[in-house]
């Protein structure tokens, strides 16, 4: 990991590690290949990357939110062929119904009973692709699928895969045809990653690529390979779980989270559920660079992806422009920091 991409998630920078103990450095270094294939396909969306990959080793999901056509599927997708992930894509539409996504059972002629029809989300990875263009009955079936690992259709309950993580890409909220996601939903989300239109370079490096015959719909032509499988993701899964949170960590993250409920901007501030996902990546942040226990500055990196998405400003303060990152960054600037 780089300073550069660290401070792309929020204050500070990550210092260097100590000797980690009991983790795999050759399976640690196996995203840095991860982060490198994807590079054959997506450009200049380096922090985003990162993000996707925090979020595959908490086990996580994950929503993606940028304009049109600056490769948020792409980069899913991309992702999914380096980790082996099994993978489905539903593309979200004002007709969508929730048996679309979940199933449905299915009247057999034959032998004159209802069979269960699977849907799309029974896979490792499903790319929930613009989320926001359908109507929240239809988001709502997504609840307890990425709350419990299960959908319960007609009375049953079945489980999902192992690993079960959504991707969902979303446009900004003030473009036409979109929908709001409820709040439940937004804070089953471990992290909200927003893709910017990439720099000048970047995007000519983009053209560059595209005029030498990239498909984006064709990723092993493009030289994209695995590097890791399921079992590999598992056993990565294992080790960050296994990284270490001091008291005097734990109490400055619940420090955090009492401001935000504390801020004269926020209607809503952050639940326990945000203090444990904020826990969660950055156990996942300490363990990308070769740390056995967080720090304050692991924390701090991952504040602003982890919580963005959780608070609701008054509306007062939306109307003087005031953002939610705006009222993070200074909520870390005012909390005490643990020595």
């Amino acid at each position: 990991m780089t300073d550069q991409t660290a401070a792309s998630y929020g204050a500070g920078t990550v210092p260097a590690p100590p000797a980690a103990r009991g983790t795999s450095p050759a399976l640690r270094d196996s995203f840095a290949k991860v982060r490198s294939e994807v590079g054959k396909a997506v450009v200049g969306q380096d922090g985003a990357v990162t993000g996707l990959i925090i979020a595959l080793l908490a086990g996580g999901h994950v929503l993606l939110e940028g304009v049109p056509g600056v490769a948020k599927t792409l980069l899913v997708r991309t992702l999914s062929r380096t980790l082996q992930l099994d993978t489905k894509r539903v593309q979200f539409t004002p007709d969508l119904m929730p048996g679309d996504v979940t199933g449905s059972l299915v009247y057999d002629a034959k032998s004159g009973e209802f069979d269960f029809r699977a849907g799309p989300i029974f896979t490792n990875l499903l790319l929930a692709d613009e989320i926001n263009r359908t109507p929240p009955k239809t988001q709502s079936a997504l609840l307890e699928a990425m709350e419990e690992r299960q959908v319960s259709v007609d009375g049953v309950t079945r489980p999902l895969p192992v690993p079960f993580i959504v991707a969902a890409t979303q446009n900004p909220i003030e473009y036409e045809g979109t929908y709001q996601l409820p709040e439940a939903q937004l804070d089953r989300f471990l992290l909200k990653l927003v893709l910017d239109i990439p720099e000048r370079d970047n995007e000519i490096e983009v053209l560059v690529r595209s005029a030498a015959g990239f498909n984006p719909r064709d990723l092993a032509a493009a030289g994209v390979t695995p590097v890791l499988d399921p079992a590999g993701l598992a056993a990565a899964q294992a080790e960050v779980a296994l990284v270490d949170a001091g008291t005097d960590l734990l109490a400055y993250v619940v420090d955090l989270a009492r401001a935000t409920r504390q801020s004269p901007s926020v209607k809503l501030g952050v639940s326990p559920r945000g203090s444990t996902a904020l826990l969660s990546a950055s156990k996942a942040w300490a363990w990308l660079n070769g740390f056995d226990a967080i720090t304050p500055d692991h924390v701090q990196a991952m504040v602003l992806p982890v919580w963005r998405h959780r608070i609701q400003l008054r509306p007062e303060a939306e109307l003087e422009g005031v953002s939610a990152d705006t009222i993070l960054r200074s909520i870390l600037q005012q909390v005490r920091v643990p020595i």
